[in-house]
């Protein structure tokens, strides 16, 4: 079910668990102006269909003592669909490693590494990141503070996009 399949209460389910995925059934059906049973089926049909793929705490990592994010800069000497899925694979794997994207251009991943200090990032780096096969480059920066950190999709363009086609 593409976006415009989804109908408006639909959407607005998606936006309100994208919100505050930890209401109750009974409140979001409020919100969004549906009785209970019907809201816990387009909720159950929504994760079926893939809408809705888990729910997670927002985790403040300082607060445990992680007290450093880098974003890395990959390149590879390889972009054969083989490597770059073996390097993705890795990446699954280093714990460090909270995010891995695959880029076009210059750099062909970016990953986001939390860590609780600067020297186990490096140990991190040297011995495992720029040691694995195929990686070629490594560039990283240090995030001093972060200015916006919002999870999902923005639905007011959303709905304005769906709005103008219709």
């Amino acid at each position: 079910m593409p976006a415009h399949k989804l109908d408006a209460i639909d959407r607005m389910i998606l936006s309100e668990l994208q919100a505050d995925g930890r209401m109750t059934n009974v409140e979001l059906a409020r919100r969004v102006g549906i009785s209970a049973p019907p809201c816990l089926r387009r909720v159950r049909t929504l994760e079926e269909a893939g809408y809705i793929r888990g729910y997670h705490a927002d985790i403040d990592a300082r607060r445990l003592g992680f007290e450093v994010q880098v974003f890395a800069m990959v390149g590879l000497q390889s972009q054969a669909e083989a490597d770059l899925t073996a390097f993705e694979t890795q990446c699954r794997a280093w714990p460090l490693v909270r995010e891995c994207h695959m880029l076009n251009g210059e750099v062909d991943f970016i990953l986001k590494c939390v860590s609780p200090d600067l020297s186990t990032f490096q140990s991190f780096l040297t011995e495992e990141l720029t040691a694995a096969p195929n990686v070629a480059s490594v560039k990283t920066s240090l995030v001093i503070r972060g200015a916006k950190d919002a999870p999902g999709v923005p639905f007011d363009i959303l709905e304005a996009r769906l709005a103008r086609d219709a």
